[in-house]
């Protein structure tokens, strides 16, 4: 079975780091870990990324700066973007999900358990 490729974007190094080696100890994932905004399209040009995990709040470029980047580049507008975000927390979450910009999103802290069953339901094309 190929490796999913996951691109994740967040300014907080250790969570970043943290999150590429569980998801790769699963053995099902290929990550590749950025934590500068400004990285994010010229890693996912380069990655070709299946997922792309995105924090919404970091210091030079925000997560809905890069999206709107990516709906407007025809190599990019396909890639399925979930959003990571500490600005909502599990409880503020409707049971049948919500979205940021039409994007889904999950809220920190999440487990590896939480973070692979959001993005393998949400690795789908738009």
């Amino acid at each position: 079975m190929k490796k999913k490729k996951v691109l994740i974007v967040d300014d907080e190094e250790s969570f970043a780091r943290l999150v590429k080696l569980n998801l790769e100890e699963t053995g099902e994932f290929e990550v590749r870990a950025e934590t500068k905004g400004i990285r994010a399209i010229p890693a996912a040009r380069e990655f070709k990324p299946d997922f792309i995990l995105l924090d919404i709040v970091m210091p030079d470029m925000d997560g809905g700066e890069i999206v709107q980047q990516m709906s407007q580049d025809a190599e990019l507008r396909d890639i399925p973007v979930g959003f990571l975000t500490a600005l909502v927390r599990d409880y503020e979450v409707t049971p049948q999900g919500d979205s940021i910009s039409g994007r889904p999103f999950i809220a920190k802290p999440v487990t590896v358990g939480q973070l692979m069953a959001f993005i393998k339901n949400n690795m789908i094309r738009y």
